[in-house]
């Protein structure tokens, strides 16, 4: 993709800020959006819980991608908290949409956040994007989100769903308060360790958000998860192997449901998810094994 300017929201998170980093270095003119005051013009206010955005920021961007929504595993899953990772996500991509789509001139691609959670708990079946929305919470606000963006499919422009597995990276999310524990000689399994995890590494996770924007031919979900889900076991001992440390010590599931509540269905859930479509537009994994992946989220946190 040619010098482009990119509207980016959730720029300050985990995924977004090193996609902005990406985009910058090769000469891409990032548009964040932003819930405060503007400082400059690289930024565009919005409030997506109340739908607004300022679509005159938005005036003569070539893409747009939406990666904000209050984090899944932040805090304990109370109604009130459930209700916001839902609005942050369902409310907000609805009015990027909808002020995306009434650009004089839209977007050429909207690159719309997802996640994994649609499938829901899917066992040890190998699952790809043909797979169906699962039951229960995450699914519904995957869905809904998804949903979302109506009103830039309805104007013709581009739009591809990332479902995200796991990031791997030692500066943010759920792996990185793996990392700690591992370190100090206190990881192990969570429950029995049989539960699929589908992870991919942070750079992986950029290259592909990436991918989806130059290609003009490749809209719809894309799984973003490495090629081959492990078990939670499997992962755990990788970690050991990777950090030199031992991992004694397996957390019973009753623990888990002790501490995260009704998230803990979810770290205990069974998720075997690949990336069909991803790897049949022609993108290749930098980091497609789990030992790869985790030495790469060491050294960049270094």
């Amino acid at each position: 993709m040619d010098s482009s300017r990119i509207a980016v929201t959730g720029a300050s998170g985990l995924i977004g800020s090193a996609l902005v980093r990406s985009l910058t270095d090769d000469g891409h003119r990032v548009v964040r959006l932003v819930r405060r005051e503007p400082q400059g013009p690289d930024e565009v206010r919005w409030d997506p819980e109340r739908g607004h955005v300022d679509a005159a920021g938005l005036a003569g961007v070539d893409a747009v991608v939406n990666l904000a929504g209050a984090g899944i595993g932040d805090r304990r899953w109370t109604p009130a908290y459930k209700r916001a990772i839902r609005d942050s996500r369902v409310l907000g991509t609805a009015a990027l949409a909808e002020a995306a789509a009434s650009l004089p001139e839209p977007p050429r691609v909207f690159v719309n956040g997802s996640a994994i959670g649609f499938y829901g708990e899917t066992g040890d079946r190998i699952t790809d994007e043909d797979a169906p929305p699962g039951e229960g919470f995450l699914p519904s606000v995957c869905e809904e989100w998804e949903e979302a963006t109506a009103p830039v499919r309805e104007a013709g422009v581009r739009t591809a769903f990332v479902r995200t597995g796991l990031v791997v990276a030692s500066g943010g999310g759920a792996w990185a308060k793996m990392f700690p524990l591992f370190r100090a000689g206190l990881g192990g399994r969570l429950g029995n360790g049989r539960q699929y995890w589908s992870y991919i590494a942070l750079d992986d996770e950029v290259a592909a958000i990436r991918h989806l924007l130059d290609r003009d031919d490749l809209s719809g979900p894309f799984n973003l998860t490495a090629p081959h889900p492990l078990t939670n076991q499997e992962i755990t001992e990788a970690m050991g192997r990777v950090l030199h440390r031992p991992t004694p010590f397996p957390v019973p599931a009753a623990v888990l449901k002790t501490v995260l509540g009704e998230m803990a269905g979810d770290v205990l859930g069974s998720q075997r998810v690949v990336p069909r479509r991803l790897l049949e537009s022609g993108f290749r994994f930098a980091f497609p094994g789990i030992e790869d992946t985790i030495r790469a989220a060491e050294r960049s946190g270094e």
